[in-house]
């Protein structure tokens, strides 16, 4: 049993192995604080040599024993992986993946299970951790270690792994993942920071990379477990020259035409026929080899155009933004509605209002407040022109978090606008940065919906071409240049600061001074983007849709809170019967009424308001009879309030039995004389009959 330990922000993390899943290729117990996570390893004993990918799975599960709870529902047992889990696997992937050496092809799968929470240090980064030093004293070839850490800012101080309740105060929150040289992914969001902090931050969490490091390679050491050898499949040299004599020079034609994503698609499929057709006699049962060959053909052609000629596919130039057109208000029945398009990415995303009984619910190992604005991202098949499966993955989750979090920020609070918002966005076209489409279409469906969204959100691509010492970073990325370049770097904000943002990359790290550059460029696209949405909608909309519900709020006492709901919620489900109108009561008086028609609301108002009234002396009331007696009549005149009309004040003259004139359920108006010191109501229909005859009778003259 191996165990090494260092100090990191203002905890300590340990790293233990030896004890814990010894059947795993590789096996870690971290912990940090009183947060502890095993990461397992296991590879195929199958090397893979018939698959022409990496077939590498993450998994990331929450155990809610962890913190000491039963799971909700009715199986009382952890079921599908929730977003935290898959957002969370996303972000041990994304860095682990590049690691791995060309030509790995074992399957290989990475679990990573939360066994205790502190309810204060997040598992997420811990579990990066934890994978990779799994990965290190494990037999798999790994080009590690990596690390990953969270970086707050709370009162301008820079914080590493801040706690949850520190986040809550911190102007961003940002998940930086690198090696001991270089950054190889990051993620998170921010209340607006420029990208000198931005590029702050990740240096003083890249300062924390190198220790966790550093104490993985000594972990590692101390293990002595040694590599598996590597046996890379050898491509035919003869092989190669025979294909790059048919299909070099015509790819090198192509990657220099400009044309449609379709166009290209079939020139390309056209020079894989022809050189298939010309050597399956010479090369019998290498179709894999040679469409690989050809893959890599196109690949060096595409990447040399960019770095040579720093020219794009379409033709445009390093920092060009695809031209951008912009619709709102186009479906007559939502909420609010925007279909956003640049170059062949198209979005169509919607807006719908709704109410608190609309708010998410989530059962997690913390405490998670109800989510009051949702955006989903859906990416069917016909979007980039294929058929399959209608379903969300674990991209749409990520893409649509992305999305979500870049707007979250501008979001109007409850007391502003008290509407649960949910915003879906569908991808009708694909060819690159989608998830940015939907942060461009969805401020736009929010302001056409009358969301008073603080600022316009727009979000950007960024790619990269490295060669060596060449670098050519490119704004907002074609599908083509994300799948043959080397970094995908999207970046969400407004025109005062970065709001969002997510990198991936294909190659062992870049430097800050590659990030610098990528977010320059990013910083002049997002504000070209913002010039072409304000353009079109620069506020949003003075009212929202006629469609939508009307929230009115009223105030009542809190102490009627209960006479309102009434006995078994007796009260409040008769208001919704009457006026159809949806109501929700805060603890401090405020009722919400939504409704789609004046009408609706105004009834229940008043009936609300019916109740939640204190009786006023000389007051006027419409009474119902509740209740007869020898010496008068007992009767309502508010909801849950009742009061004496005496025998004497029933009429203006003498009544002998009360039961001969009266019976329960009779209305009239009665005026409230007195409310004694007991509280008691004491009531006259005797008075409002006399006021009326007074009005009746002709004015004598003088």
């Amino acid at each position: 049993m191996v165990t090494k330990e260092i100090t990191i922000g203002t905890q300590t993390m340990s790293l233990e192995t030896g004890r814990f899943a010894k059947q795993a290729n590789g096996a870690v117990m971290a912990r940090y604080g009183d947060t502890m996570v095993l990461a397992t390893v296991v590879a195929s004993r199958d090397r893979g040599d018939e698959i022409d990918y990496f077939p590498l799975q993450v998994e990331f599960r929450e155990k809610m024993s962890a913190a000491g709870k039963i799971p909700g529902g009715f199986l009382k047992r952890e079921g599908r992986p929730t977003d935290k889990e898959i957002l969370t696997a996303r972000l041990i992937d994304r860095p682990i993946r590049p690691m791995f050496p060309d030509g790995y092809r074992r399957e290989t799968q990475i679990i990573v299970t939360v066994f205790s929470s502190d309810q204060q240090n997040d598992a997420d980064v811990l579990g990066a951790c934890a994978a990779s030093a799994a990965l290190m004293v494990s037999e798999l070839p790994f080009d590690g270690p990596i690390a990953e850490v969270r970086i707050g800012r709370v009162n301008g101080e820079m914080i590493i792994n801040p706690t949850f309740a520190e986040l809550e105060t911190s102007d961003m929150d940002i998940t930086v993942a690198g090696t001991a040289d270089s950054i190889l992914m990051v993620e998170g969001e921010s209340k607006e920071i420029s990208e000198d902090v931005m590029l702050t931050a990740l240096k003083f969490g890249h300062e924390a990379i190198k220790k966790i490091c550093a104490l993985q390679s000594e972990f590692a050491a101390a293990v002595g477990k040694e590599k598996m050898a590597l046996v890379l499949p050898v491509v035919d040299a003869a092989m190669m020259a025979d294909v790059k004599a048919i299909a070099e020079a015509t790819y090198r034609t192509t990657v220099a035409t400009v044309l449609k994503k379709e166009e290209r698609a079939a020139a390309n499929e056209a020079i894989e026929v022809e050189t298939q057709a010309k050597l399956a006699e010479k090369y019998p049962n290498q179709t894999k080899a040679i469409h690989q060959i050809l893959h890599d053909i196109e690949k060096v052609e595409m990447r040399e155009m960019i770095l040579r000629d720093k020219k794009r596919l379409d033709g445009r130039s390093l920092t060009e933004i695809r031209p951008i057109s912009i619709e709102v208000g186009l479906l007559p029945r939502t909420h609010g509605s925007a279909l956003f398009t640049r170059g062949e990415t198209q979005s169509l995303t919607t807006v719908t209002l709704g109410t608190k009984s609309d708010e998410q619910i989530t059962d997690g190992l913390n405490t998670v407040l109800p989510r009051r604005f949702m955006l989903h991202y859906n990416f069917p098949p016909f979007s980039v022109g294929e058929t399959g499966r209608l379903m969300t993955g674990r991209r749409e989750v990520g893409h649509g978090n992305l999305a979500e979090r870049a707007l979250k920020i501008l979001m109007p609070n409850e007391k502003e606008f008290p509407y649960t918002i949910r915003i879906v966005s569908d991808i009708l076209e694909s060819n690159g940065s989608s998830s940015m489409a939907t942060v461009c279409a969805g401020t736009l469906a929010m302001y056409d919906g009358g969301v008073p969204l603080k600022k316009p959100v727009a979000g950007i691509a960024m790619g990269l071409v490295k060669e060596g010492e060449r670098v050519a970073v490119l704004s907002d990325i074609l599908g083509n240049e994300d799948h043959l370049g080397d970094m995908d770097f999207k970046v969400c904000g407004t025109a005062d600061g970065i709001t969002a943002f997510q990198m991936d990359i294909k190659i062992k790290g870049i430097t800050l001074e590659i990030m610098e550059t990528a977010l320059s460029q990013a910083k002049d696209g997002r504000m070209h983007i913002l010039g072409k949405m304000n353009a079109v909608i620069s506020t949003p909309r003075t009212d929202i849709s006629q469609y939508a519900p009307r929230l009115t709020t009223i105030k009542v006492p809190i102490d009627t809170i209960g006479a309102i709901i009434g006995p078994g919620g007796k009260n409040i489900r008769a208001i919704v019967a009457a006026s159809g109108a949806e109501i929700n009561i805060e603890d401090d008086g405020s009722v919400v009424i939504a409704a789609t028609t004046v009408e609706s609301a105004n009834i229940a108002i008043a009936m609300i308001q019916g109740i939640s009234a204190s009786p006023e002396i000389g007051k006027i009331y419409k009474a119902t009879v509740k209740k007869i007696m020898d010496f008068g009549a007992f009767v309502e005149i508010l909801p849950g309030k009742e009061g004496l009309v005496h025998v004497s004040q029933l009429d203006t003259k003498r009544i002998e039995k009360v039961a001969d004139h009266f019976k329960v359920g009779d209305q009239f108006e009665v005026k409230l004389m007195e409310i004694d010191d007991k509280g008691r109501l004491n009531l006259s229909r005797k008075a409002v009959l006399i006021a009326e005859k007074a009005k009746e009778e002709p004015v004598q003259p003088a």
